[in-house]
């Protein structure tokens, strides 16, 4: 009896030991999310993915904490609190507020940021090259005059283009300041139209009617949750909209030359698994996407008053199936 006890301890504590060990061995990596809309979801996705072949499971040696901020900066700011306090191994933040509340609280813990247009301009890096102290990560900093170049071949007498904006995002005002650079430049006019909350975005794009020719979505977060309304004010006023993020043409936009999303979250990924090997952020250069996919919807420019080239569809990697 005795010794039937003393194997019954043995094998508890050995169990014990192993779930210690185990314990001891599972990352935790915490995501927070400024806003939900598909091309940011396809980010969190690809984080996941790419950590999980990089030898990162979930449930296994790897904890995820994830949550959005529903686009509302005190909200991220309690995440970004919360997160800190759990003392995760590695913070991700997807987009710039985000990164930006994350980055003026988290001292001492790695973050990688993933969709920030532009990282030195939010005050996250010092340099691309050598970001320094705790922070590093993959910017989407936009092709400006390559979009410019597929609205011409569109639309090559559009003189008047229209973007709506939130101003109090970082990552948009550095967007449409180098949109209106880029566009005077060509001789082309822009028209800003503003939109601090996603209830304000259909306003802000019917204000653009009779103005324009034509509209260009950035990646900015609030614009793009509220994509649909642009696209309707598009679509009754037969002015045809133009999206920098592949998603949006999926949901009801002409055309987008731009980065796959997921393929950027992968990227982000394969940095932070970097972080949980050992590697410094501060020795980590932030990354650019180089790839650009060309997707078009030919059912949404024929209901916005215009008709794509057959050139034009051919190129395309992906052409967007509509019922309209």
């Amino acid at each position: 009896m005795a010794t039937k006890t003393l194997r019954t301890l043995l094998g508890a504590s050995l169990l014990a030991a192993a779930s210690l060990a185990q314990a001891q061995d599972t990352k935790t990596v915490a995501i927070t999310q400024i806003v939900e809309h598909p091309a940011l979801d396809a980010v969190y996705q690809g984080v996941k993915d790419e950590l999980a072949d990089e030898g990162f499971k979930e449930g296994d040696n790897l904890k995820i904490m994830h949550e959005s901020a529903q686009g509302n900066s005190a909200i991220a700011a309690q995440i970004a609190r919360k997160f800190i306090g759990e003392e995760p191994d590695v913070i991700v933040a997807i987009a710039t507020p985000s990164a930006q509340t994350v980055a003026a609280a988290a001292r001492n813990i790695p973050v990688v940021f993933s969709a920030v247009t532009d990282p030195v301009g939010a005050k996250l890096v010092k340099s691309l090259d050598k970001p320094g102290a705790n922070i590093t990560g993959v910017s989407d900093m936009l092709p400006i005059d390559k979009h410019i170049d597929l609205l011409q071949r569109v639309m090559p007498d559009a003189k008047r283009i229209g973007t709506v904006y939130n101003p109090g995002e970082a990552n948009a005002v550095s967007l449409v300041n180098l949109l209106d650079e880029r566009l005077k430049a060509r001789g082309l006019t822009l028209v800003k139209a503003a939109a601090t909350k996603t209830s304000e975005v259909l306003g802000a794009a019917r204000s653009l009617v009779g103005d324009v020719d034509a509209i260009y979505l950035t990646t900015d977060n609030t614009v793009i949750s509220a994509a649909e309304a642009v696209i309707s004010v598009g679509e009754r006023a037969d002015i045809p909209v133009f999206a920098a993020d592949t998603a949006t043409v999926e949901r009801g936009a002409v055309a987008a030359l731009g980065f796959n999303y997921y393929n950027h979250g992968r990227q982000t990924g394969k940095m932070v698994a970097r972080v949980l090997n050992g590697a410094s952020t501060a020795d980590m250069p932030v990354e650019t996407m180089d790839t650009l996919d060309l997707y078009v919807n030919p059912a949404a420019a024929k209901e916005m008053g215009i008709t794509l080239s057959d050139d034009l569809i051919k190129e395309a990697k992906e052409v967007v199936k509509s019922d309209k």
